[in-house]
């Protein structure tokens, strides 16, 4: 079975290397950072379902269930109300400025302290995050592959970033909008067969493990209890926030939406995908009660991150093992390509100015380009690594946790920058932006014991908060006045 599925990982990888091959012909560092502004609206719109699932989704939403049930719901609902927000209030910002980098309007508006502060903590979240992302899907086929031929987990992990910088390192964001597409479809197709394999092994129709799963304990979707962290409105409120924070205030992902020819196709690609994910991400729940009822059944012990991916390889049919691993090949990719991609973006335009430099050649901005890009993959290498060191069996709460700490300061610099008029002062941005989060993850530890409250999702929104009241505390109306 190992040599079966080497040889579909390796399959796989040729065919996405034709795709890059294809898409990358007379690319330059314009195709590479914007696609050249002719990405077709309902590609990218289908192809960022895989961006924003990647391989904590495959694994950790199941994963999930036993301790969330279906309330996850109630945040990919609230997702929902940040996506509109996302295609009418941010977007038309973004396109009206004409940006590469969503950062630089924090330089229009603040100047250029708050630009690199919003651009350094993205850099450092989506580090973080992507990572993450990658780590559990390498950990997963490591473990059941490469470790039978006693390669080492190091080494698999530099295999899996060479190959994914070298699909990436010339097209950039005009390959992966194509590239994401086509994994995008291949995690959705190892979903559903998955789901009706599992349904065959319980002798039971599609239809009739649904209605199993509608009638079981996992099935509920309202916890009522405030001050518990799976609570109604938290979750609502979380979810709205962190699609503005992880979509709208992400450079990746707003790197694929920026490729669109223009704002009207950036909507409603956005506005799609929006929906999409609300179906894909009750299919995933769905999955995760099936895995658990069929655990509980056949006496099964595995738990969290380890649930999916055991029953697939050790419990149903090979056609099973075959399709959970192209489906988290497809997962591992897209939250790569595009992670390295947009920090590649982020730096050289951010601080290095790449987009401004008139002395450098467009063979030294290739050179350097090419540098940055490498450097963020051995970064990935480190961290993953590092993760594989200190694993720990639900990594989609981790994730959120980092989201929340790295990407409130964003979420404060742009709310106030959109809501208010009044003028910072610059160079005091970056300490504001640093004491805010701080401040959420000593609360964060402790409110429990302070406060008898959790905090979830919402730690986002505090975050938010405190940042935009330490802008308004360094802010002056009369220094608006003077810029009239």
């Amino acid at each position: 079975m190992e040599h079966i599925l080497f040889w579909i990982f390796a399959a796989y990888t040729l065919l996405l290397f034709i795709i890059t091959f294809v898409t990358s012909r007379k690319a330059n560092s314009l195709s590479f950072f914007s696609g050249n502004r002719k990405s077709p609206w309902f590609v990218v719109a289908y192809g960022m379902i895989g961006a924003s699932l990647s391989g904590v989704t495959f694994m950790s939403v199941p994963g999930w269930v036993e301790e969330r049930q279906f309330t996850y719901m109630l945040t990919v609902t609230g997702n929902l109300l940040g996506y509109c927000v996302i295609a009418f209030v941010l977007m038309p910002i973004y396109y009206r400025l004409n940006v590469i980098s969503i950062y630089k309007y924090l330089e229009t508006r603040f100047g250029k302290y708050s630009h690199k502060t919003g651009s350094f903590f993205f850099l450092v979240s989506r580090t973080l995050g992507a990572s993450l992302r990658m780590f559990i899907v390498i950990y997963v086929l490591y473990e059941f592959v490469f470790s039978k031929w006693n390669i080492s987990f190091e080494f698999t992990v530099f295999l899996f970033l060479i190959l994914i910088l070298l699909f990436t390192l010339k097209g950039g964001i005009k390959t992966i909008v194509w590239t994401d597409t086509l994994q995008t479809t291949c995690m959705l197709a190892a979903l559903c067969i998955c789901f009706f394999l599992i349904a065959q092994q319980m002798d039971l129709s599609a239809h009739g493990l649904l209605s199993t799963i509608m009638s079981s304990e996992y099935f509920t979707f309202i916890e009522s209890d405030s001050s518990s962290r799976l609570c109604w409105w938290k979750q609502l409120l979380g979810g709205a926030f962190i699609a503005i924070s992880m979509t709208g205030l992400d450079q990746e992902m707003m790197q694929k939406n920026l490729s669109c020819k223009n704002i009207r196709s950036a909507q409603k690609n956005m506005m799609t995908f929006s929906f999409i994910l609300l179906i894909v991400n009750f299919l995933f729940l769905s999955l995760g009660a099936a895995l658990h009822i069929f655990a509980a059944k056949e006496g099964i012990d595995a738990k969290g991150d380890d649930l999916f991916p055991f029953i697939a390889l050790n419990e149903l049919t090979p056609l099973a093992a075959i399709v959970f691993i192209i489906g988290l090949i497809s997962a591992l990719f897209p939250s790569a390509d595009g992670a390295l991609t947009s920090l590649t973006t982020a730096f050289s335009i951010d601080f290095l100015n790449m987009e401004e430099r008139k002395d450098w050649t467009i063979k030294q901005k290739t050179r350097i380009r090419h540098i940055i890009h490498l450097s963020f993959a051995l970064l990935f290498i480190g961290i993953i690594i590092f993760y594989g060191n200190h694993r720990n069996p639900h990594l989609i709460d981790i994730l959120f946790q980092v989201a929340s700490i790295t990407y409130g300061p964003l979420l404060g610099l742009f709310a106030f920058g959109i809501i208010s008029k009044r003028k910072v002062k610059d160079k005091f941005v970056p300490v504001v932006c640093i004491l805010a989060p701080l401040l959420c993850f000593v609360l964060s530890n402790n409110s429990q014991e302070w406060f008898n409250y959790s905090f979830d999702f919402e730690l986002l929104l505090l975050n938010g908060f405190l940042t935009y009241m330490g802008l308004f505390a360094i802010s002056s109306k009369q220094q608006e006045e003077k810029s009239k």
